[in-house]
């Protein structure tokens, strides 16, 4: 008989864009991007059961995904073959945070999976082991497991910690999902926007480049944007569909979500200022 253990949940939060510049292109296609990468509250649960049979199971998987191709299912396999360890896990996903919504919601679930695994599993993987690991996931899994807001550079895998403001937002998510590769693929994509240092970040005046390709082609990101700037600057995170808004407090953020319209779907969110699992690796 295997033995099993009990079950123990672990957030994966969202992370926002605060700006997105591409400011190049490499030979061999890849943009060249600088972006402050912020970690906020809202969050998956990512619920494991430890298990001594060797076994990787996703007890409840999404819709349409199947288990083999699910990020959690290949980040607790990943840990296995770049370890040797014989133990399994079973995993449940309680998901809040939306899909194609440009918040990072499955990369952060693989990091998350990554980082209580190196201690459930007693692996004691250093942090940039796990990042180099995580890398091959996804380009934003890395990011989750550094575990700090970040100034991100070059196609996203360089990353200078930041000390971000607190802040609570307000996130649409338009009932879209935009495609990446279609919008990088645009041929009217500001490419060139002149590269920021970060001792001048909180001057400069920044933007998210994709947002207008992304108006253009998704109406509903467009009407999101036009309602939420009614009441703060608002922009798109990532490559969309979610847009977002800084307010100072909570009551002010709670406001503007009360008085949203009902054909929208909106959070409010508080800025983190590590991971919550950061300490589960050196």
């Amino acid at each position: 008989m295997s033995s099993t253990h009990d079950w123990q949940d672990f957030p994966a939060p969202a992370k926002l864009n605060l700006f997105l510049h591409i400011i190049g292109r490499r030979s061999d296609g890849y943009h060249l991007l600088q972006s402050v990468f912020q970690l906020i509250d809202l969050a998956d649960t990512i619920s494991l059961r430890v298990n001594d049979n060797g076994e990787v199971r996703h007890l409840n998987p999404l819709p349409g995904v199947p288990a083999e191709s699910d990020l959690t299912v290949r980040a607790a396999r990943l840990l296995q073959q770049a370890t040797g360890c014989s133990k399994g896990v079973d995993i449940q996903v309680e998901k809040r945070l939306p899909m194609g919504g440009g918040v990072g919601g499955g990369s952060s679930d693989a990091a998350t999976v990554m980082l209580a695994l190196n201690r459930l599993w007693q692996l004691n993987l250093s942090r940039s082991k796990l990042m180099e690991l995580g890398l091959s996931l996804g380009a934003d899994v890395p990011f989750f497991i550094f575990g700090e807001n970040a100034f991100v550079e070059g196609i996203g895998e360089i990353m200078t910690p930041i000390l971000t403001p607190e802040a609570h937002f307000v996130i649409l998510h338009p009932q879209v999902h935009v495609s990446t590769p279609q919008i990088f693929s645009d041929p009217s994509l500001t490419r060139d926007t002149p590269p920021i240092t970060v001792p001048h970040l909180s001057s400069a005046m920044t933007q998210n480049d994709l947002e207008e390709v992304a108006r253009k082609s998704y109406p509903e990101i467009s009407e999101s944007i036009t309602w939420l700037g009614q009441h703060a600057n608002a922009r798109m995170t990532g490559s969309g569909s979610c847009v977002f808004a800084s307010f100072s407090s909570p009551n002010e953020a709670n406001r503007v979500i009360y008085d949203l319209p009902k054909n929208m779907t909106g959070y409010v969110a508080r800025s983190l200022s590590k991971h919550p699992l950061h300490e589960f690796a050196e």
